[in-house]
């Protein structure tokens, strides 16, 4: 399943004296074989469709996979962040840091559990919550610190654990883009803090919609018991051969479980991680031999010490070198049927939090400057060479036709 391997989907056809493709080239299409259909038949045909065996057998794998010490499949990863807050004992009062840089998902949790999200901008490369502005904002209220491996690189983690220890706060790590990342050669998710992982359409692994949650298996398995309605644990397997019909609620839980149908997709898409992950590095290989030393062009950083899992390719635009704008440049792609998106609408900038809190786009310049000129390209497996090519091609035209040009003195 190679993605480089598959012929091109559609010739492509001159259009206005313009070579356009013949299909729209969707922005994230996952990468799914025969073999994950063959094992949601096989589960559907098992009569086991909800949480089971195959549910627990992600678990497993997916702890063996990334060295995680426990792990509790879930049907979102914004219920693995809710979860993770419960469980730290986040509730009214209560301070969580974070970053405006994220899907509103990091930070409508927060406001679930009551508590009041402290916004802190961003580091100018990786676009991750900046550790010197997290510290600055600690307060004797500050319960938690949520932070955003932003497009696959990880946060500075050491840092953040130093200032966690140090003020006696939870870190929580969303993880939604960051599975196969490293940090200082170690798994993203593979510590005794918790971590929320995404599973949806257009992650690196999906199951449709899911999520994980790693961790100690102690605060784990106060996270199974919420996932579930807070049902006692024997509870799990009353359906089952040997099972028991009585139990408890011991605490007002939810309804977070993952299916058995989503965990059979799972099982396979873990098993040909490594090679789909090895097909986005090459594609990114191939967008950076194209736009780096580009003056319009700012490429995605990735230091030294980390493995990005690459889930997202953020191309910044330098607009003194562009006579359009971001928002213009993504119309220009559409108009080449090349589907793109932004990652993302920061969270200042949404009517909910700008309204309830106050936020102003001076106190966030990074993130603020950042998110107007961003474009993220298409970067999924399943994208062949000539979809590669066409995306580099359609990028760079446009930006031959719309550079500054300089007046004369």
């Amino acid at each position: 399943m190679d993605g480089g391997s598959r012929a091109h989907p559609a010739s492509n056809v001159c259009t206005e004296d313009r070579l356009l493709r013949e299909e729209f080239l969707t922005f994230s299409r996952p990468l799914i074989g025969q073999e994950e259909i063959d094992e949601v038949v096989s589960a559907m045909q098992s009569g086991w469709l909800t949480t089971g065996p195959r549910t627990r057998q992600f678990e497993q794998n997916f702890c063996e996979a990334f060295s995680a010490p426990a792990a509790l499949a879930l049907n979102s990863c914004t219920a693995g962040l809710h979860l993770a807050l419960k469980v730290c004992g986040v509730g009214p009062g209560d301070e969580v840091i974070t970053t405006p840089m994220t899907f509103a998902a990091s930070v409508n949790v927060i406001e679930h559990v009551g508590a009041t999200p402290v916004l802190v901008d961003v580091e100018p490369d990786t676009l991750n919550i900046d550790p010197a502005a997290v510290e600055r904002s600690i307060t004797p209220r500050t319960r938690a610190i949520i932070a955003v491996h932003y497009a696959g690189h990880p946060v500075e983690l050491d840092q953040l654990r130093a200032l966690a220890e140090e003020h006696q706060i939870h870190l929580i790590e969303d993880a939604a883009h960051a599975t196969g990342a490293t940090y200082n050669g170690i798994a993203v998710g593979s510590g005794s803090n918790l971590a929320a992982f995404s599973f949806y359409a257009t992650k690196n692994l999906t199951t449709g919609e899911g999520g994980m949650l790693t961790g100690s298996a102690d605060m784990l398995d106060q996270a199974r018991q919420l996932s579930l309605h807070g049902m006692s644990r024997e509870a799990w397997s009353r359906y089952s051969a040997g099972g028991k019909w009585a139990y408890d609620i011991s605490a007002p839980g939810f309804k977070y479980n993952m299916t058995d149908i989503q965990a059979a997709i799972g099982l396979h898409q873990l098993q040909r991680f490594p090679a789909m992950q090895a097909r986005r590095r090459q594609i990114v290989e191939k967008y950076n031999a194209a736009f780096a030393g580009d003056p319009a062009f700012q490429v995605p950083t990735t230091r030294p010490h980390v493995d990005n899992a690459w889930h997202l390719y953020v191309l910044r635009l330098r607009e003194s070198e562009l006579s359009i704008d971001r928002n213009q440049f993504i119309e220009e792609l559409t108009e080449r049927r090349i589907g793109t998106s932004v990652h993302f609408i920061p969270i200042h900038l949404h009517s909910f939090y700008h309204n309830r809190y106050g936020l102003r786009p001076e106190q966030f310049p990074i993130a603020d400057a950042a998110f107007r000129s961003m474009i993220s390209l298409p970067l999924t497996p399943a994208l062949s060479d000539q979809d590669v090519a066409d995306v580099i091609e359609a990028t760079l035209e446009i930006r031959a036709a719309y550079r500054r040009r300089l007046r004369a003195a």
